[in-house]
């Protein structure tokens, strides 16, 4: 039997969950980032090696962020009445896939972690978005 009221505190709490996982995901680039503007003016190698550490942490925070992304998906779609909705995450989800590849050059990995938090900005916009508007449902 459908249980409205429990698809949707599901969907909330999975809404909850992506949303602590993009905002660490976020937290651990700007830590990154910083660390390589420092590498970048002469930090020497240990900047260089905490850069690394906080692009490994925002790694598994991205991977993490992806899974609790599709739990989310998945928890919407079990409330009937959004059915349908798409919430438009396969952009980033497809940025997170692909954002580790290829980091060769200092200055291209700050324009990656740029992108990367500017990516993360807008899927915790929209499932800010729509979690206050499960939670008027």
């Amino acid at each position: 039997m459908y249980n409205r009221e429990l698809e949707i505190r599901e969907a909330i709490v999975a809404g909850e969950m992506a949303l602590c996982s993009l905002k660490d995901a976020r937290n651990s680039l700007g830590s990154a980032r910083g660390w390589g503007i420092v590498d970048i003016f002469g930090g020497r190698g240990l900047s260089g090696l905490i850069k690394h550490v906080k692009i490994g942490d925002a790694k598994n925070s991205l991977n993490r962020a992806k899974e609790d992304l599709n739990r989310f998906s998945r928890e919407l779609s079990d409330v009937r009445e959004l059915q349908g909705l798409d919430i438009e995450i396969g952009d980033f989800l497809t940025f997170a896939d692909f954002f580790f590849d290829g980091l060769l050059a200092d200055l291209m990995v700050q324009s990656k972690i740029r992108q990367a938090q500017d990516k993360i900005d807008d899927a915790i916009d929209r499932v800010e978005f729509l979690l206050g508007w499960l939670e008027r449902f």
